[in-house]
């Protein structure tokens, strides 16, 4: 080391500066080969990771391709497996870089990069993770609430042909036969409350609690006296109708195949197979009990109910059940006898009850908005197909074709029976107007003045009007009905 000024000759250091000096120039010496270390390691790694980057890619690459496209391994790799220098890499990886490219494009594969920038800009177009499947539709709970004799045989038979509806035909008539209520007073809304239970029950598809009321009981959940089962198609479709056992009758059997007995239990998993619900009952009359079944979370409930022309409804139940309404018969047969008032107030009750339910659902309170739609059965006779679509939407259900097909040739038909569902609609709507007395009609028209103004049904002055197809007993309802 030259030191920065003249020493004279035989001038000796002090013993520290010489100490000092020395350890100097020893880390002097070792800051120099480490950082020749270092720099050396950084070289080696970087020239090893890129050689393992270009092996990679040489190994992906079949020998036979390599062959076609004329790739010299001499300008890859070298014998000791390592490359001559780095700019010979360089240079390499960018004509093997370049060859790949057209290799790709004569097999008609995108190069890594231009595939990854496609698959940015056309991500859509590629594979993508599975999607959950769409959410189904809600399941709707739909009722169809009348009173005997307003045509809701037929009009529920709109439902009954939808192949995703589970339909059932007056399942609360075992319900009526069992247990015992009185009219009027706390026993009228008693059994309001048991059929409101019931019904709700049977919307969740608990078709074993009707097994507490049908006579005799079912054995094993096998029954042969469901009421009216042949009016339900899903109670006589496969998996439900079970072969026909030999010497087993039943009392209300399928209409168009011979089934077994029903077996509950495949009769509540078809419930729960099915898309949506239905129920026709002419048991239920007072709208207001339903208030919990529109508000379980459960349920998703709509209410259409039937309503037909009172006078229409009296004619008709004379016909069907004689017996009850004797009474009445021999009071138009005859005309001594005073028509007792109870009677009188009995028709006026029923009238008033329909009026009462429907005035609350028209009102639309926040528990039914949405859930309520009035239709009468004139309505219907006359534009079954319309009424039919607007009933359906109203529901939210989509109408099929198979539904259409049924209406076409079931309004058309020359049937005309007592429980018949086929009949020429438009034509069989007010025959009744041609057998009625007048006198009968004034005491309909008395009694059930109220719900005649509110459903639309014009009154008669004389027997000639009565008995006058030109005259109109209908006013003109739209919108009005659906709320």
């Amino acid at each position: 080391m030259v030191l920065p000024f003249p020493m004279e000759k035989g001038l000796t250091l002090p013993q520290d500066c010489r100490h000092f000096l020395h350890s100097l120039r020893m880390r002097s010496k070792y800051a120099l080969f480490l950082a020749f270390v270092v720099v050396v390691f950084v070289f080696i790694e970087k020239e090893n990771k890129i050689i393992s980057r270009v092996s990679d890619k040489l190994k992906q690459i079949p020998q036979s391709l390599v062959d076609a496209n004329s790739t010299d391994p001499a300008l890859v790799l070298a014998e000791n497996a390592s490359l001559l220098s780095l700019s010979e890499l360089d240079s390499a990886f960018t004509k093997l870089q370049s060859r790949l490219r057209n290799l790709s494009l004569q097999l008609g594969v995108a190069p890594a990069e231009e595939a990854e920038e496609e698959t940015a800009e056309w991500e859509p177009e590629q594979p993508q993770e599975p999607r959950p499947p769409a959410e189904a539709p809600p399941r709707r709970h739909l009722l169809l609430m009348a009173t005997t004799r307003t045509g809701s045989s037929f009009v529920g038979e709109f439902f009954n042909q939808q192949g995703n509806i589970f339909y059932l035909f007056e399942p609360l008539w075992h319900i009526e036969r069992t247990v015992s209520f009185e009219q009027g007073g706390a026993n009228a809304a008693g059994s309001a409350l048991v059929y409101r239970d019931v019904l709700k029950q049977l919307f969740l598809c608990d078709l074993y609690l009707l097994e507490h009321f049908i006579i005799p009981a079912p054995e094993d959940h096998l029954t042969q006296f469901v009421f009216r089962r042949g009016s339900s198609r899903s109670l006589c479709e496969d998996p439900v109708c079970t072969p026909l056992v030999k010497k087993v009758f039943e009392k209300y059997p399928c209409k168009n195949r011979r089934c077994g007995l029903l077996n509950m239990t495949l009769a509540a998993e078809a419930c729960r197979s099915k898309e949506h619900m239905a129920i026709k009952a002419v048991r239920i009359r007072q709208l207001e009990f339903l208030q919990p079944l529109a508000e379980d979370p459960r349920l998703d409930l709509r209410v259409i109910q039937l309503v037909r022309d009172p006078r229409a409804v009296l004619a008709s139940r004379m016909v069907a059940f004689a017996d009850k309404y004797e009474t009445w018969k021999k009071w138009v047969a005859k005309g001594q006898d005073q028509l007792r008032e109870e009677e009188v107030q009995r028709l006026k009750g029923n009238c008033e009850s329909i009026r009462l339910s429907a005035e609350l659902g028209l009102r639309q309170p926040a528990w039914l908005r949405g859930r309520y739609m009035l239709v009468r059965y004139e309505d219907v006779a006359l534009r079954p197909l319309q009424k039919a679509q607007e009933m359906y939407r109203f529901a939210g259900i989509p109408l099929t074709p198979q539904v259409e097909d049924w209406i076409q040739k079931n309004t058309q038909a020359a049937h005309d029976g007592i429980y018949s569902t086929q009949k020429n609609s438009s034509e069989q709507f007010e025959k009744w107007r041609f057998s009625m007395p007048f006198k009968l009609a004034q005491v309909v028209q008395a009694a059930c003045g109220p719900a005649m103004r509110l459903f639309g049904y014009k009154p008669v002055q004389d027997a000639a009007s009565l008995s006058n197809r030109s005259v109109s007993l209908l006013e003109e309802r739209g919108t009005f009905w659906v709320t």
